[in-house]
C-alpha cells in the first residue's frame, strides 16, 4: 500500500475552493517535488498532508505504517524563530516530543535518536551552540536533524533552500538527496527551483490555476507543455489555457537574456 494517497482532492477558504481534482500517490523510498507559482496551492496542500486543513473534497489516505504526526516538518522560518534562544541539542530533541505522548521527560531513545541525527548531518560539534548565534546554512541542518527525529519514514520540507547562498543551498541538497537515498526517508519538498527540482527528485507534482497540472516521474515531466513553460518563464495559467484549448495561438516563449549575477549562480550549481 503507498504511504499517502490522495484521490480528487480539493480544499476551500470561507467556501471558495482553491485547489482541486489532485490525484497522486507517494511510494515508500519517494523524493517527490511539489513546484508552482505562488498562489498555487502549495502551502495549503501542505497543510491538508500534514493534518492541518480538513480537504473540502477528496480524501488523504495514509499507509498502515504511516499517520500524520509521523511526517517530519521542516517549515519555512520566521525571524523570530531564527532567533530562538536554545541550545541545538534542544531544538533537535524537540522533533522526539510527537512520540512521546504524555511523557513529560526525553528518555535514553529519544536523547539517541538525537545524537544519531546530529551525527548524520554533521552538526555534533555544534550542539551546545545557541541556536540563534547559527548561520542560516547551519540552523537549517539543524531543523533538519529535527523533523529526522520526529519521522523514520517521511519529511516534508518546505523551500528548504530559502535564502542560502549557492554553495550552502547545493550542500543541503546533496544533503537531502543522502537522507532520501541512503537512509531511505521519503522525502516530499516544497520548491521554485525547477533546475534541482528536475536533478534530484524522483517525481513532480506541478500545481497551477488551482489544479494539479502534472504528476508523475521527472523523465515524463521533461517532455510536458508545464515543464518547457515553466522553464521559459511563462506563467502556469497559461499552460492550463492551451490544455484546455482556451489558448489557440499562444504566444511563443521569449525569456529575458540572463543577468551576469544568475549566469554565475548557475555556474555553481552546475
Amino acid at each position: 500500500m503507498s504511504l499517502i494517497t490522495c484521490e480528487d482532492l480539493a480544499f476551500a477558504y470561507d467556501g471558495v475552493t482553491v485547489l482541486r481534482h489532485l490525484t497522486f500517490k507517494i511510494e515508500q523510498g519517494d523524493y517527490l517535488c511539489i513546484l508552482g507559482e505562488n498562489g498555487a496551492g502549495k502551502s495549503t496542500l501542505m497543510k491538508g498532508l500534514l493534518g492541518l486543513k480538513k480537504p473540502s473534497a477528496g480524501t488523504v489516505t495514509f499507509g498502515e505504517d504511516l499517520r500524520a504526526r509521523e511526517i517530519g516538518y521542516l517549515p519555512q522560518q520566521t525571524p523570530v524563530q531564527k532567533d530562538f534562544p536554545a541550545s541545538v541539542r534542544e531544538v533537535v530533541l524537540s522533533g522526539c516530543l510527537s512520540g512521546m505522548g504524555m511523557r513529560p521527560f526525553y528518555g535514553k531513545e529519544e536523547k539517541e535518536r538525537a545524537d544519531r541525527n546530529m551525527k548524520a548531518l554533521e552538526i555534533t560539534d555544534l550542539k551546545d551552540r545557541c541556536y540563534r548565534d547559527l548561520s542560516g546554512g547551519q540552523q537549517q541542518r539543524v531543523l533538519l536533524a529535527r523533523a529526522l527525529c520526529a519521522t523514520g519514514k517521511v519529511i516534508l520540507l518546505d523551500e528548504p533552500v530559502a535564502g542560502l547562498d549557492p554553495l550552502v543551498t547545493i550542500n543541503m541538497y546533496r544533503l537531502i538527496e543522502r537522507i532520501n537515498k541512503e537512509m531511505g526517508i521519503t522525502v516530499i519538498m516544497v520548491s521554485h527551483d525547477m533546475q534541482a527540482a528536475t536533478k534530484y527528485a524522483s517525481h513532480i507534482l506541478h500545481l497551477g490555476e488551482d489544479r494539479q497540472l502534472f504528476f508523475g516521474t521527472c523523465e515524463d515531466y521533461r517532455h510536458t507543455a508545464a515543464y518547457h513553460s515553466f522553464m521559459d518563464g511563462e506563467k502556469a495559467v497559461h499552460i492550463w489555457k492551451k490544455a484546455a484549448g482556451k489558448d489557440k495561438k499562444p504566444r511563443a516563449a521569449n525569456p529575458e537574456p540572463e543577468t551576469k549575477e544568475e549566469e554565475q549562480k548557475k555556474e555553481v550549481q552546475q
